[in-house]
């Protein structure tokens, strides 16, 4: 009887938006970007060497590996929700043992840090494939890119420079920004997500979903750019910031130039017409290609830091181009039943490259300088272009709509 004086915003939750998923990754940009420079710069004061970073991060990557392909299971315990709310506090938990500064809190602060990463990003992803049509995944990933900018702009200039003023500080502001988040994400009204029966049910974990995604070559090849590209960002942020300090630029250099390149996020819309007007199969050979040919240079101007230097900005500025569109090949064949698993198998790139990064690392600082890990990324990313090539060229394109019968012949 009171039904009608009941919102109706209250009694049908809205559909969340494109822009709705873009303020909750730029509110996740915040709580991550301000310690993404600071990270390494911590983790190699408290154990004073690049091979110790490089084992800490591999031990982490194996962690967060094993956390990620739980959370499928964890979302068929627990309601999605609080699953991605899990996350959140795992930030703030995070940012708490960074404050303490021990090395093992480092350790405990980074570990958490992690998993609260691929907590989120499972749960986002399988949110994005419940809500975002197929052909706006695109503009979705644009418009996370866009909103994200800020954070991963402003965040690594300001983290280590806060670092430097007040240690407490970047984490702080992280541990506050998770709080925004959490807040945000509940206001939105995400809830578990839309449910799809199937006749026998969802598989118990994702680890039975590995047959069927390496039947299909898209999906693999989706996978594989993602953990090439991750990989290149992980020597960006992780090995940059060494380098510098080793050749005696100072800790701050990394976390500027850091910021410097994510201002590039700004520009997501017009690389997304770009990317548009070509092919996906086109911009990611361009993106990797443009990563192999500077990552390979700055190891040989190894001698001269400032071209060096110089040569990783502008490959880095060929990751985001990938950023946009390298992931699209993997979100457009998942099918709508395997949302959740296909999701946790696809953010397990992270955990990889977090594991063949730092364990390649150390195996080249064994017999050559930081700089050799440069080398290895080129490698790894000419691989990519040659991967790339196998995609279809028309992927991504809207297809041409035929003209209808009923339309009006012209007169002669």
């Amino acid at each position: 009887m009171h039904e009608r004086r009941i919102p109706e915003w209250l009694r049908h939750a809205p559909v969340p938006s494109v822009r709705d998923f873009g303020v909750l990754a730029g509110l996740e940009a915040v709580v991550r970007g301000i310690l993404i420079s600071v990270f390494p710069l911590i983790m190699y004061r408290a154990l004073g060497d690049a091979g110790m970073v490089s084992a800490s991060y591999f031990a982490v990557g194996i962690l967060s590996l094993l956390a990620g392909l739980m959370i499928p299971a964890l979302i068929r315990l627990v309601p999605r929700r609080w699953a991605y709310s899990l996350g959140g506090l795992m930030f703030i938990a995070s940012a708490s043992f960074a404050i303490e500064g021990s090395p093992v809190s480092v350790l405990a602060a980074l570990a958490l840090n992690t998993v609260a990463a691929v907590t989120t990003f499972i749960c986002f992803n399988a949110y994005v494939l419940d809500y975002i049509s197929r052909m706006e995944l695109g503009q979705c990933e644009t418009s996370r890119m866009f909103y994200s900018a800020l954070g991963w702009t402003a965040g690594p200039v300001a983290g280590v420079l806060l670092l430097e003023i007040w240690p407490p500080a970047p984490f702080l502001i992280s541990g506050a920004a998770a709080v925004v988040m959490l807040a945000a994400f509940w206001w939105m009204r995400m809830g578990d997500g839309k449910q799809i029966a199937r006749a026998r049910g969802p598989a118990s974990n994702p680890l039975t979903y590995l047959p069927r995604f390496l039947a299909q070559p898209r999906l693999v090849a989706g996978w594989l750019f993602a953990v090439i590209r991750s990989a290149g960002w992980w020597i960006y942020v992780v090995y940059l910031p060494i380098f510098a300090i080793e050749k005696g630029l100072g800790e701050e250099l990394g976390g500027l130039l850091l910021s410097v390149t994510n201002a590039a996020l700004f520009s997501a819309p017009l690389l997304q017409r770009w990317v548009q007007q070509h092919s996906i199969r086109f911009a990611v050979q361009t993106g990797f290609l443009g990563v192999t040919a500077c990552f390979g240079a700055a190891c040989f101007a190894q001698g001269w830091p400032a071209v060096s230097i110089t040569l990783l900005v502008a490959g880095s500025a060929a990751l985001i181009l990938l950023d946009i569109c390298a992931g699209l090949p993997f979100l457009m064949a998942v099918k709508p039943s395997e949302r959740t698993e296909m999701s946790a198998v696809y953010s397990s790139y992270r955990d990889i490259s977090g594991i063949l990064t730092p364990g390649v690392a150390w195996l080249v600082l064994l017999v050559a300088p930081v700089a050799g890990i440069f080398a290895a990324g080129a490698a790894a990313t000419a691989g990519a272009v040659l991967l790339a090539s196998n995609l279809h060229p028309r992927l991504g394109r809207r297809k041409p709509v035929p003209p209808s019968s009923e339309d009006p012949v012209p007169a002669e």
